[in-house]
């Protein structure tokens, strides 16, 4: 399978995304920067500065236990994972995309997929499992042609 001329490439993690269109043919993609998300997602322990709550294991005793903390950096990440969904989603209907190809960590894929809507998954001809994010564009033309073929 080769990645078809005017096919949409969604390459991102958790914060950034990036939205390619080939411009080039099956052959030799040609791709094209269409929009770029950027998250600031700080550290956790910038985020949040509770200590982690506490809970009693039975009414009437002393025992407690602590919960634990809440990852709010990862928290973030699935966030930023299910709005660039929805703009993906938005760009293919408004554009009449046709054919998608899914760059994306495991991780990052496995929160698109629960997010993505019966439409949008029904034009994904391809999922990559890889962070190709902070890569030039011609080494993202180079891996995807390694991969697809």
């Amino acid at each position: 399978m080769r990645i078809p001329g005017e096919a949409l490439i969604f390459i991102g993690d958790g914060e950034k995304a990036l939205f390619l269109r080939n411009k080039g043919d099956g052959k030799a993609p040609n791709l094209a920067v269409e929009r770029v998300f950027t998250d600031e997602n700080l550290p956790t322990h910038e985020q949040g500065s509770d200590r982690p709550g506490r809970t009693f294991k039975r009414a009437g005793t002393n025992l407690r236990s602590s919960v634990d903390t809440t990852d709010w950096h990862e928290l973030e990440k699935h966030r930023f994972v299910k709005d660039v969904a929805a703009a993906l989603a938005t760009l293919v209907r408004t554009h009449g995309i046709k054919n998608v190809v899914i760059v994306a960590p495991p991780r990052t894929l496995a929160d698109l997929r629960l997010a993505f809507d019966a439409h949008v998954k029904s034009t994904i001809i391809a999922e990559i499992g890889k962070d190709l994010t902070n890569r030039p564009i011609w080494e993202i033309e180079k891996h995807l042609m390694d991969e697809v073929e």
